[in-house]
């Protein structure tokens, strides 16, 4: 299915990345490395809780490689090159080689008014590109990698507005940023 993308000033759906990074603002030491290995039990709570409530979830065939199931009462696009070579999950997980733009369109087409990006680095990277990220919220968790997979990509300079800060769990900080468009 495939539905005219909106222009950034006409669209309807707000996007925002939500992500656990290092101190030193790393996705993961590794590509491949499950965030549940180094994350706080808070995080994962609340990351699932506000997925829920957008009801639809964008992230890379890489970051879905470490979960590899379906959402439950979520929506998930996985992109990939090649979705064609992806083993069907249901109809709660499509497999798409869409752009950012057009998976924006089709998700507002199917109702939704949020989507939760969730990684990777690359992911990220195209969703700003695309100037579609509206919001973001960091959960920055105790641990420096020193090394590692970064938030975005090279990009274009991104300007933020700080919204709000608050303790998630017992070691880890929740940053909340508005994307200055």
């Amino acid at each position: 299915m495939r539905v005219e993308a909106r222009t950034h000033e006409n669209r309807l759906m707000k996007v925002i990345l939500y992500a656990a990074v290092s101190v030193d603002g790393k996705l993961a030491e590794a590509t491949g490395q499950v965030s549940t290995d180094w994350t706080s039990e808070a995080d994962y709570k609340w990351f699932v809780a506000q997925t829920k409530v957008c009801g639809v979830v964008a992230m890379g065939r890489k970051t879905f490689s470490t979960i590899s199931r379906p959402l439950k009462d979520r929506l998930l696009y996985v992109m990939t090159r090649s979705p064609e070579s992806c083993e069907p999950m249901g109809d709660s997980v499509i497999f798409t080689s869409m752009t950012p733009e057009e998976i924006v369109a089709d998700a507002e087409a199917r109702g939704y008014k949020t989507l939760a990006l969730a990684g990777g680095s690359e992911i990220h990277t195209l969703f700003f590109e695309a100037g579609l990220v509206d919001e973001i919220y960091l959960t920055v968790e105790p641990v420096l990698f020193g090394h590692g997979v970064p938030l975005t990509g090279e990009q274009s300079r991104v300007n933020l507005e700080l919204i709000d800060t608050e303790r998630l769990g017992e070691q880890a900080v929740l940053l909340h940023y508005r994307v200055k468009k």
